[in-house]
């Protein structure tokens, strides 16, 4: 075969494609997709409107402080992609009742 074999890479070797490491914008991409992933997961069930408005909200914020600090196409790939679905799930969660909804009187 005329193609060379390609070696399996995890997520973190994946983001960080170039010679150097970026471990604080990697751990903001990794937490960007756990908090976006949460958000955008409970974004359709009303009940968890607080998970999901809280989750969307620090994903957003963490996913644009990362956006702001990343220095590849990768890591700028996974942030966009999960700042998105963080984003639609405060959203979404706001919409359902907010952030505080029925907590605070």
């Amino acid at each position: 075969m005329a193609q060379a074999a390609r070696q399996q890479r995890g997520l973190i070797e994946i983001l960080s494609h170039d010679v150097r490491e970026h471990p604080l914008q990697n751990g903001i991409a990794v937490v960007t997709l756990l908090l976006g992933a949460l958000a955008a997961g409970t974004a359709f069930t009303p009940s968890l409107h607080l998970v999901s408005s809280w989750a969307g909200l620090v994903g957003a914020l963490i996913g644009l402080w990362g956006q702001y600090i990343s220095e590849t196409t990768a890591e700028r790939f996974v942030l966009i992609i999960f700042l998105g679905a963080a984003a639609f799930g405060f959203f979404m969660g706001m919409w359902h009742g907010g952030l505080f909804g029925g907590v605070i009187v």
